[in-house]
C-alpha cells in the first residue's frame, strides 16, 4: 500500500487567505491508497474506514485492484487465512471495534478496516438505551423509502473511544448528537458519510484550502434530540448520514473561515464551500455521494455553514 500524498497546484483560481497563511503546513495527505477494499455492500480506497455491524454478522471481505498478495490479520479476533484476496469475516458478538488489516506485502504498513460491532436496535425499550434516551423514530417511511427505516444498531461512544478514528481526517466522537447525558452514549454513522466527508476534503484541499478535516456543528442527532429541537422530522441527521460543516483554521474559533477572500465571514463563504462540493455533481466519482447539500447563514448561535448528505438523490436548499 502507498499512502497518497495531495500537493496541488491550483491553476487560474485566486489564492484564499486559508492558503497564504497555511504555507508552512506540512503537505496534504489525503490516506489514498492505490486498491479497493470491499466490505459487503461498502468500500474503501483509504488507509483506514470505518464499518458497522451486528454482532455475528457475516461480511464478505474483497481486495480489488491490487496484483501483489494480499495479507489478512485481525487483532482482537481470530486470524484469518493469509495470500487471499477475499474471505468471509464474522463479526465478534461483544460490542466494540475490531481492527482488520490489510497488508498487500511484508514492506507495506497496511490498511484498516475499522469494525465496530453495534448495539442491536431491539435492545432500545421505550426510547432509552442502557440508560441513554434516542427516542422514536418515525413510524413510517418517508415517500415509502427503505433508507427511512429505522437503524438495526447504535454505536458505543465512551469516554476511551470519543477520540478514536474512523477514518483519516475524522474521530468518533465529531458525531455524537449534542444533548447531554453520562457514557456509554451512542450513535449512528455510515460509511457512506465518511467517505463523502473524506473526498470533500480532498476537494477543498486541491483548491487550495489548507484543512486536514471539517469541523462537524452537527452530525448524528437522537430522534429525542432532534425534537427537542424542533427540527424536521425526517432530518437526516438521525439516520447517521449528514453532517452540517464548516472550514475552521484559519484562525481556530468555532467559526467559518473567509474562504472566498473579500476579508468578511459570511453566507458567501457558504457558498463558496457549496459551489466546490456541487461543482463535482456530474463526475463519475462522485456518484456515490449524490444527496443533500444545504447553505445557511449566520445568526447569533453560529456561523455559516453548509449541510452535505448521502440520500442517495439530490435536494438543494
Amino acid at each position: 500500500m502507498f499512502r497518497i500524498v495531495c500537493v496541488f497546484l491550483l491553476l487560474g483560481l485566486s489564492t484564499s487567505p486559508a492558503t497564504a497563511e497555511n504555507v508552512a503546513l506540512p503537505a496534504y495527505q489525503s490516506g489514498g491508497i492505490s486498491y479497493t477494499i470491499k466490505v459487503g455492500a461498502l468500500q474503501s480506497q483509504r488507509d483506514l474506514m470505518s464499518f458497522f455491524v451486528l454482532p455475528a454478522q457475516k461480511l464478505a471481505i474483497t481486495v480489488e485492484k491490487q496484483k501483489s498478495p494480499i495479507t489478512f490479520t485481525v487483532t482482537g479476533h481470530k486470524t484469518t487465512p493469509a495470500k487471499v484476496s477475499s474471505f468471509e469475516y464474522i463479526a465478534p458478538t461483544k460490542t466494540g471495534h475490531y481492527d482488520l488489516i490489510i497488508k498487500p506485502s511484508t514492506e507495506d504498513p497496511g490498511s484498516t478496516v475499522r469494525i465496530f460491532v453495534m448495539r442491536p436496535a431491539t435492545e432500545v425499550k421505550k426510547g432509552v438505551l442502557n440508560g441513554y434516551r434516542i427516542g422514536q423514530y418515525p413510524k413510517e417511511r418517508y415517500k415509502g423509502q427503505a433508507i427511512y427505516d429505522p437503524p438495526t444498531g447504535f454505536i458505543e461512544v465512551t469516554d476511551k473511544n470519543f477520540n478514536l478514528p474512523v477514518s483519516p481526517h475524522y474521530k468518533l466522537g465529531q458525531f455524537l448528537s449534542k444533548q447531554g447525558g453520562k457514557y456509554p452514549k451512542y450513535l449512528v454513522l455510515q460509511t457512506r458519510l465518511l467517505r463523502k466527508l473524506e473526498y470533500v476534503t480532498d476537494l477543498v484541499n486541491a483548491h487550495g484550502i489548507r484543512t486536514d478535516g471539517f469541523h462537524i456543528m452537527s452530525g448524528f442527532r437522537t430522534p429525542y434530540y432532534n425534537a427537542a429541537i424542533k427540527n424536521k422530522l425526517y432530518s437526516r441527521h438521525q439516520w447517521g448520514g449528514a453532517a452540517d460543516i464548516f472550514i475552521d483554521e484559519n484562525p481556530k474559533d468555532n467559526n467559518m473561515d473567509d474562504l472566498n477572500g473579500d476579508g468578511k465571514i459570511n453566507f458567501e463563504d457558504s457558498k463558496y464551500l457549496a459551489n466546490l462540493i456541487d461543482s463535482r455533481f456530474s463526475a463519475a466519482d462522485y456518484q456515490l455521494f449524490i444527496g443533500g447539500l444545504g447553505l445557511y447563514k449566520a445568526n447569533s448561535a453560529h456561523g455559516p455553514f453548509v449541510h452535505i448528505d448521502v440520500r442517495g438523490t439530490k435536494a438543494r436548499w
